[in-house]
């Protein structure tokens, strides 16, 4: 008998056949695959050479070209088709969230997290039991010793910084092993003029720092062969710093195989030399995180308005790793001697965040392949790489779009589907901590919140977007749809000009 079949709006699900296939039990056959149900209102012709298979064995330019000289495109088929090559990846998706869903419930039973853990305290802090207890969580979702989760960290650049200072002394040297790091660090570094004029960046307390420049520059791997030789490392390397995620570049980010493979070549050379990495976007991503597989990586921090907090989260970052190294971290953050910091009751939504967190990530993934997909069908380079199949390691996708209107459009799309600010076009302008006037679509309930749908890119060459969260990956449909009508219609021949040979 034919699997049952439940109606939603514009799809067809095989209900039955589907749920065994969600449990492993049997293979996504093809005729099971969503389908498309007819629309009631008449369809303009669909573009062949856009849609069929042959399109995608083209070079880039080459499907620009296409798009030029074809009639104007439907938006609706070109992200439904999408959909059905991407399906079958979120099958994979899920059971990864599935994984992590478990590592977190795992921590939360360990230590009997209960209703009693979601009261705060305020004025010094002391004696906050759930603060306490979230600490303990997190150290055993990372892997390590100890943790510090504070709202008090204004971000991820701040829990950074503070194990930067913790740990770093004149005289020693920070080396930056994947190229130059994000932009809101460079002031914090020194390597950017401090924009307040008050000064304090690393530089001025005669922190030296170098960077370990990517092979090919920007855009390439690590340099494999200086950390295998020894000879990225001076002799007053203190710490060296690995930033996973791409950042505002164009490389690969960084796997936790190569972060953890990255740290056993520096501790080799030198054990004494510190290992941190900024784990910012990379949480519940892959199955376990950099501290959980390779004891050589230190310690690390992040942000809970990126992927822990889950969407959830008001504010704040946390620091995992050795317990000295936290401990020098919350020296910094505060003071020598005071300890505490009040939860000025958010425990609970630190702890329900927590929890959503592998959910929430796996729609952001979900919604990225789907940008990929679409995106790289219009003739655009695309980093993850599209077709479902590339390892993802951040929930970043980054779309190389070639000009700045471009990139603008692209971020209107965004705000327009936005749950809040959805009235508001977004300009670049200068923004705290970046050189680069940048563009931010940031409909958001949190300020900031890059777990939730958004996008973002500073206008400059190469002129990259870079898209990220989302609740559910149905959002970002609204989101393409929107994009492939407004701006592959009407504009093509700015499709061509950003198309890479």
């Amino acid at each position: 008998m034919a699997a049952q079949e439940r109606q939603l709006p514009g799809w067809v699900l095989p209900t039955a056949g589907w749920q065994r296939c969600l449990r492993g039990r049997l293979a996504l056959r093809p005729e099971r695959r969503l389908v498309r149900t007819p629309r009631r209102r008449a369809r303009r012709p669909r573009h062949a050479e856009i849609h069929t298979p042959l399109s995608l064995s083209l070079s880039s330019d080459a499907r620009a070209r296409h798009i030029v000289n074809a009639p104007a495109l439907d938006a609706d088929s070109v992200v439904d088709d999408a959909i059905r090559q991407v399906y079958p990846t979120f099958l994979d998706i899920d059971r990864r969230t599935e994984h992590n869903l478990r590592r977190v419930l795992q921590a939360f039973r360990k230590h009997r997290v209960g209703q009693h853990h979601f009261a705060g305290v305020n004025g010094y802090g002391h004696g906050d039991l759930g603060r306490d207890t979230l600490d303990a969580v997190y150290a055993d979702i990372f892997g390590t010793e100890a943790a510090l989760v504070r709202a008090q960290f204004f971000s991820g650049t701040h829990a950074i910084a503070a194990c930067l200072f913790g740990v770093l002394r004149p005289g020693d040297e920070l080396l930056a092993v994947a190229g130059a790091p994000y932009d809101t660090l460079e002031e914090v570094i020194g390597t950017r003029s401090s924009s307040n004029g008050a000064g304090g960046s690393l530089a001025d307390f005669g922190i030296a720092y170098r960077q370990l420049e990517l092979v090919p520059p920007r855009i390439g791997q690590l340099d494999w062969r200086a950390l295998e030789d020894g000879s990225a490392l001076a002799p007053n390397t203190r710490l060296c710093l690995l930033q996973r995620s791409r950042g505002y570049a164009l490389r690969p980010s960084l796997s936790v195989a190569e972060v953890a493979a990255a740290a056993r070549l520096i501790k080799r050379h030198r054990p004494d030399v510190v290992v941190m990495v900024d784990n910012c976007y990379g949480e519940f991503v892959e199955d376990v995180e950099p501290t959980g597989i390779c004891e050589e990586v230190d310690f690390m921090a992040g942000s809970l308005i990126k992927n822990p907090g889950g969407t959830l989260a008001l504010g704040g970052g946390y620091v995992v790793g050795r317990a000295p190294l936290v401990a020098a971290a919350a020296n910094r953050l505060s003071a020598p001697g005071v300890h505490g910091g009040a939860t000025y009751n958010l425990n609970r939504t630190n702890y329900q965040g927590l929890f959503m967190a592998p959910q929430i990530v796996g729609e952001a993934l979900k919604g990225a392949t789907l940008v990929a997909q679409v995106m790289h069908e219009l003739g655009f380079e695309v980093s993850p790489a599209a077709g479902g199949t590339a390892h993802r390691t951040d929930i970043i996708q980054a779309v190389r779009l070639g000009s700045a209107e471009r990139v603008l459009e692209f971020a209107r799309a965004v705000q327009r589907h936005s749950a809040v600010g959805s009235y508001i076009q977004p300009t670049a302008g200068a923004t705290p901590g970046y050189a680069d006037p940048v563009v931010f679509a940031d409909g958001t309930f949190m300020d900031g919140s890059t777990l939730e749908l958004s996008a973002d890119g500073p206008l400059r060459e190469p002129y990259v977007v870079y898209a990220q969260g989302g609740t559910h990956w149905t959002h970002w449909a609204m989101v393409l749809r929107d994009f492939c009508a407004r701006a592959t219609v009407h504009r093509p021949e700015e499709v061509a000009a950003a198309a890479i040979p």
